[in-house]
């Protein structure tokens, strides 16, 4: 796609999902089978209302069966499925046993879909698919499923028919994605909610954080330990024995409102400080893009707690929180000032939970290890550790 996004300051190409590119193959896989019409692109009609010209590569065919391939395009998106070669058979399928688990349409025509090669298979609860079922989304599905009808309602045919998406290296693939860690194994996932990728997508990010609370509570799970990224996960491993942690990135506030939606009871969060002091000013998308303050922050309480002008304005030139807990360590009142941005931490994750939930924050540094925790965390950590 030539389309682009403002994004960051920079224009940014879109990118189609890989429900685009399977539905793309599915359509032009089962017109060259009941038509006879060969095409080297088809034109789709994207959940988003945006139509797409996609081109197809012709695989193979015979009087049961055609297949193509979509070679992905993610843009300008960083996207480990970037150029991925996703294929789609469609066979005629009146004497085929079909597998238990494929998904099942009846339009003109009775429609069944998997997963093959490269397509991860769902092995745990939580998910949208069923255990054993393949790992093609909703939108996806409905999207192939009516690329695929409407080639049969031109058709005028009213037969069964097997549709089979795969991704060669899927396998290979899913190693870089969220799948293993959600339950789904043996190959990618086909998504996409719009049709259309757009690059270093908030919304994506989100929706995966999503879906791992909403997996781990249909689990069973009623404490969870969220974590913004690696540094906070070999905290909780090292200094608490616990494995099992949620990454959250920077969207704190969407993650505690998840934890709420899917009736979590209790939550704690670790995280080096340079991120996490954010939140006692009520910044709940860390990411620089969006807030900073950490100057503002750490001076204010550093004042709060008997810090002088001279320090203040030290404080005020530092570029990184470590900077500021060295000045402030010389100065002995390190620990004093983390605490009271704790206590401020903790006014307003209460406020944005409402008070729902039990709830914890641990702050670290690289050099000066545990710095401090909001009220009621042993309580949290006790309840994590009985869980396990």
């Amino acid at each position: 796609m030539e389309e682009r996004i403002l994004k960051n300051q920079r224009l940014l190409r879109l990118g189609i999902t890989t429900g685009s590119c399977a539905a793309a193959a599915a359509r032009a896989a089962s017109q060259l089978l009941l038509t006879g019409i060969l095409s080297n692109e088809v034109t789709l009609v994207t959940p988003s209302g945006k139509e797409l010209s996609i081109p197809v590569n012709k695989i193979s065919s015979s009087r049961d069966m055609s297949e193509f391939m979509v070679i992905k395009d993610s843009g300008d998106d960083p996207d480990v499925t970037d150029k991925a070669e996703i294929y789609v058979s469609v066979r005629r399928a009146e004497n085929i046993d079909i597998d238990k688990n494929a998904f099942y349409f009846k339009g003109f025509s009775e429609l069944f879909l998997d997963g093959g090669e490269g397509i991860g298979r769902v092995c745990s609860e939580g998910l949208e698919q069923k255990i054993g079922q393949s790992a093609i989304n909703k939108v996806p599905r409905a999207m192939i499923f009516g690329a695929v009808d409407d080639v049969c309602r031109l058709a005028g045919y009213r037969g069964r028919l097997l549709i089979t998406v795969s991704v060669p290296n899927g396998r290979e693939l899913s190693e870089h994605t969220f799948n293993p860690r959600l339950g789904i194994e043996g190959g990618i996932s086909i998504l996409g909610t719009s049709g259309i990728l757009e690059p270093m997508s908030e919304r994506a990010l989100i929706d995966t954080i999503e879906l791992r609370i909403k997996q781990l509570a249909a689990m069973g799970a009623e404490n969870l330990v969220f974590t913004p990224g690696n540094y906070g996960q070999s905290y909780a491993h090292k200094y608490l024995g616990i494995d099992e942690t949620v990454k959250c990135s920077n969207f704190i506030g969407e993650a505690l409102d998840m934890a709420l939606v899917y009736n979590i009871k209790s939550l704690l969060l670790i995280g080096n400080a340079g991120k996490l002091v954010k939140l006692s000013a009520g910044i709940m998308n860390t990411h620089s893009l969006y807030a900073d303050g950490r100057r503002e922050i750490m001076t204010a309480h550093s004042v709060l707690c008997g810090a002088d002008k001279k320090t203040a304005e030290r404080l005020m030139s530092c570029l990184t929180v470590d900077e500021m807990l060295e000045i402030l360590d010389k100065e002995g009142i390190m620990h004093e000032v983390m605490q009271s941005v704790c206590t401020a931490i903790h006014e307003h994750i209460k406020r944005r939970t409402k008070e729902r939930i039990d709830f914890g924050v641990m702050l670290f540094s690289e050099k000066y290890g545990f710095l401090c925790q909001t009220e009621g965390t042993d309580n949290v950590i006790e309840k994590i550790k009985g869980e396990i």
